[in-house]
């Protein structure tokens, strides 16, 4: 059984006051809390956060939702997701602290157009591409998932990893760029080493 402290009792509680009124449904927002183009967030019921989470919304073109968390999502501290044109977060997802989600770089690196190393990359176009997380996946402590990243349903993400490409469902990833290192089987009931 976790004990807390008297001033983490009343931090609790305060934050549990103000998650009440600014944000119906959410089980408990943490403060402190930056969440920048608040109407851009679709939060589900059972929302809760740890301390200093950031949420950079819009920012691009899109000018309606582009973050879409569901129901019973849980985040530790210190998460930063960008969600200029669309960051969708299934149910159920469970995130360690220090996490950064982006669907947005500044500049463009593939493809036509490139941006120059000459120009400062804050006077660059900012270029964005989808991240999709889907349902009840697990995502481990200091993590980076990079713009256009679909990760499947049931996947796991190791501490540390920087996820480049899409994740398969139930896959667990590892490393830096991320790969998978196991896959569920489900006639094995077990997750197979790849």
């Amino acid at each position: 059984m976790s004990r807390y402290s008297i001033s983490e009792m009343v931090r609790s509680v305060y934050s549990l006051a103000l998650t009440k009124a600014f944000f119906p449904g959410a089980r408990l927002v943490r403060r402190p809390i930056y969440l920048r183009n608040r109407r851009q967030a679709q939060l589900g019921v059972g929302f809760t956060t740890g301390y200093s989470c950031r949420f950079d919304l819009g920012g691009g073109a899109a000018s309606g939702i582009t973050l879409t968390v569901g129901s019973n999502c849980r985040m530790g501290d210190n998460v930063h997701i960008v969600a200029s044109e669309s960051v969708t977060i299934g149910e159920n997802c469970l995130m360690a602290s220090k996490i950064f989600i982006s669907d947005t770089t500044h500049g463009i690196y593939h493809g036509e157009g490139q941006s120059s190393p000459e120009s400062e990359p804050n006077s660059r176009p900012l270029h964005s591409r989808p991240v999709t997380i889907g349902r009840n996946v697990w995502i481990g402590e200091n993590v980076c998932v990079l713009p256009g990243v679909t990760i499947g349903d049931g996947a796991i993400i190791n501490a540390n990893a920087v996820v480049t490409k899409d994740v398969p469902a139930g896959a667990i990833v590892a490393g830096v760029p991320a790969r998978v290192i196991k896959q569920w089987d489900d006639d094995a009931k077990k997750w197979l080493a790849v």
